[in-house]
């Protein structure tokens, strides 16, 4: 079976007060010729359709038509919630959509449904797990133990989307497909992601055992985890600059055979060519508005400036938007900028807890590093907002 996964399409997304809509539309269909070129029997979109719980009116109107026209094609299409999306409205029509092969899990309520596909070699069943909170499956667990017995114990992520898995029941002699958007521990996380300080949304790749495949969302990057057959698709445009060195694609995967409980799943990416590409540029403004250096450079990219002049220079700005149009930041490197202290990057961030964080920032701006007492009082209330591992 030819399965196409993807993710974190965030239609409607606007990148410093761009919009998107328009790439968005571009690269949908150059994966929608992709579809077809690769005779796909099943596309999966791992959560994150849309850039907001509530999208404006183009991007649902773009995602209508690219659905529609997945499901002209005949194939079948697994989509689940992200964590920017509402899974309510994203799930709205899921029954009747579910009968032409469009299949919809909004939030999760304890169950998991299983959807099988047929091929040569048998039946593939797929799980679809929409974005998950250790609040999520506490208050299911709350409803069904409301006769007083007590539930398991959830106090982190890996809790969480270990108890749902262990509740599909999954028959390991058959292919089994997972669809999942969660960060998965020791992932490679870009700027335009949503982080949880401290990294309390890790979840720890053991629990995705058992499955043949598990296509996530979540990371923007396109990756494998530190599990076989465990893999992020990544997004298929460019939402950041930390992005702007990564090749965007889409995954194709193809399942073979289960022998001896063990499925040949041939694994392979397709890049995806934007219809504008995102850069960055550096030097003093003379440099930069020379004609004999603009010349060599796609200048229709998306563009991030980084002038390197002591002193600002007055109408910047417009005077480089006339040669490079779609200016997204423009920012100065030099020795003023430099001598301001910066809180450490996103990458850093995410390794440490969130005490640690707040240690830091309070040394920062205080010139001293918090007393015995303060450390305890702010212990207890990260502990009381952020609760255990949510």
């Amino acid at each position: 079976m030819r399965i196409m996964h993807l993710s974190d399409l965030h239609l409607g997304k606007r990148v410093n007060e761009f919009s998107m809509i328009e790439d968005q539309r571009y690269i949908l269909d150059r994966i929608t010729e992709m579809i077809k070129a690769e005779k796909i029997q099943a596309v999966i979109i791992a959560g994150d359709v849309y850039d907001k719980p509530l999208p404006p009116a183009e991007a649902v109107r773009l995602f209508d038509s690219f659905i529609t026209g997945l499901e002209e094609t005949g194939l079948d299409v697994f989509i689940i919630s992200g964590n920017h999306d509402s899974a309510e409205r994203l799930s709205f029509g899921a029954g009747i959509m579910d009968k032409r092969g469009i299949h919809f899990a909004g939030g999760y309520d304890g169950s998991i449904r299983r959807t099988s596909l047929q091929d040569e070699y048998g039946e593939v069943d797929f799980y679809m797990l929409p974005f998950l909170k250790p609040t999520h499956v506490r208050a299911f667990i709350e409803r069904e133990c409301e006769d007083g017995s007590a539930g398991p114990e959830i106090g982190s992520y890996t809790d969480a989307v270990r108890f749902a898995v262990e509740r599909m029941g999954i028959d390991r002699s058959r292919r089994n497909v997972l669809i999942a958007h969660q960060f998965v521990t020791g992932s490679e996380r870009t700027e335009s992601e949503e982080i949880t300080v401290g990294g309390l949304d890790n979840v720890d790749a053991d629990v995705f055992e058992g499955f043949d495949y598990t296509a996530l969302g979540h990371l923007h990057g396109p990756q494998d985890t530190s599990a076989p057959g465990v893999r992020y698709c990544g997004s298929p445009l460019k939402y950041s600059f930390s992005e702007a060195d990564q090749k965007k694609s889409v995954t194709i995967v193809d399942l073979g055979e289960k022998k001896n409980g063990v499925c040949v799943a041939d694994v392979r990416t397709r890049e995806l060519v934007p219809l504008r590409d995102m850069m960055a540029i550096r030097g003093p403004f003379h440099l930069l508005t020379d004609k004999q250096y603009y010349e060599k450079i796609d200048r229709d990219c998306y563009m991030r400036v980084i002038l390197t002049d002591e002193e600002d220079i007055i109408g910047a700005l417009s005077d480089l938007r006339a040669v490079y149009p779609n200016i997204m930041r423009l920012e100065y490197d030099n020795s003023r900028t430099r001598a301001f202290p910066t809180v450490s990057d996103a990458a850093e961030t995410d390794s440490r807890t969130p005490l640690e964080i707040f240690a830091e920032l309070y040394e920062k701006q205080n010139g001293k590093p918090m007393s015995d007492e303060q450390t305890v009082l702010i212990s207890g209330l990260i502990d009381k907002v952020w609760g255990a591992g949510e």
